[in-house]
């Protein structure tokens, strides 16, 4: 295993250097990078300042080499709004999207599993066109007319939830379970859609093997033959799309986050982008390259716990 994960570890650096060169030249291929940072209203004098206080004024391998690392020392330049350190604005903001990205997670497997397996057992019936209408409209409405209409009926109609805003869970742990059900229940849609239209079509795979059928001439019960030998068997294809929905839930945490105000890294990317804070929106990519890489790591090491034939 250690060696395995080593491979692995290793196998992702030329990704990671990919993405870091792209990162790089985003701010450089749409034209002076110089005078984007100074702003439309710069004077020549001013750009030219920029120019040499940043280096664009040295040659382009040089400022990669320079910039490539400072990241490797974990230096993501600073904000040029604040004047703060971009490691600094992401500790400081990287909280709520964690809770956010959690419960997410948490409460899609936890829904999208049983509906899956339940729509596969129960393939052909209204349950299982039930299940699959729900995915369709799941991938089909937008995250932010999900957030408001949810904010609508929940916060403005029936006045149950708080509209807006994070709390926290070690200020105040029952405000922030009302202020996450929300923002968690908008971004859950489009994965449990994604969830449980492949549990469903993987099961009921499954669910046509000789095993299955032995496992009932054996007198087990319905439960156990679905969960225990149907859903465990089909559990490969379902990690792997768990792991590849993190970029559709990495998306969603940037919408989600500026509907519900929640001052998350979501957030920081939209107020980056509308101030044209490079060095921000360099850092947040290189960020959630990271998360998404390491992220797929371990759906990799866990096939191989869930299925001892696979290795690499």
């Amino acid at each position: 295993m250690p060696l395995l994960v080593l491979q692995r570890l290793v196998s992702t650096i030329p990704v990671l250097l990919i993405v870091a060169v792209i990162v790089f030249l985003m701010l450089r291929v749409s034209g002076d990078p110089a005078a984007i940072l100074a702003g439309d209203t710069a004077t020549s004098e001013q750009i030219e300042a920029v120019r040499q206080a940043f280096g664009f004024d040295r040659p382009i391998w040089e400022q990669f080499l320079t910039w490539i690392g400072q990241v490797l020392q974990g230096d993501l330049g600073e904000s040029l709004f604040t004047g703060l350190p971009v490691t600094t604005l992401i500790a400081q903001r990287i909280e709520p999207t964690l809770m956010l990205a959690l419960s997410t997670i948490v409460f899609s497997v936890l829904v999208a599993v049983p509906l899956g397996v339940l729509a596969a057992w129960r393939s052909g019936t209204w349950i299982d066109r039930a299940v699959m209408v729900f995915a369709v409209l799941g991938f089909s409405v937008p995250v932010f007319v999900l957030g408001y209409g949810f904010m609508y009926f929940f916060s403005i109609q029936l006045r149950l939830l708080p509209v807006q805003g994070y709390t926290s869970p070690f200020t105040d742990l029952g405000a922030f379970a009302q202020g996450i059900i929300l923002p968690t229940l908008t971004l859950s849609c489009i994965y449990i859609a994604l969830i449980a239209r492949i549990t469903r079509a993987s099961v009921l795979e499954t669910l046509n093997e000789d095993y299955i059928r032995t496992a009932r001439a054996k007198g087990q019960i319905e439960r156990i033959v679905l969960f225990r030998h149907a859903l465990r068997n089909a559990a490969v294809p379902i990690v792997t799309v768990i792991g590849l929905g993190v970029a559709l839930l990495i998306g969603g945490v940037v919408v989600t986050e500026s509907v519900f105000n929640i001052p998350g890294l979501g957030r920081l990317v939209v107020d980056a982008i509308t101030r044209r804070d490079y060095p921000i929106i360099q850092g947040l990519i290189l960020f959630f390259a990271l998360i998404y890489v390491v992220l797929n790591l371990i759906i990799d090491l866990a096939y191989t716990l869930l299925d001892p034939r696979i290795r690499y």
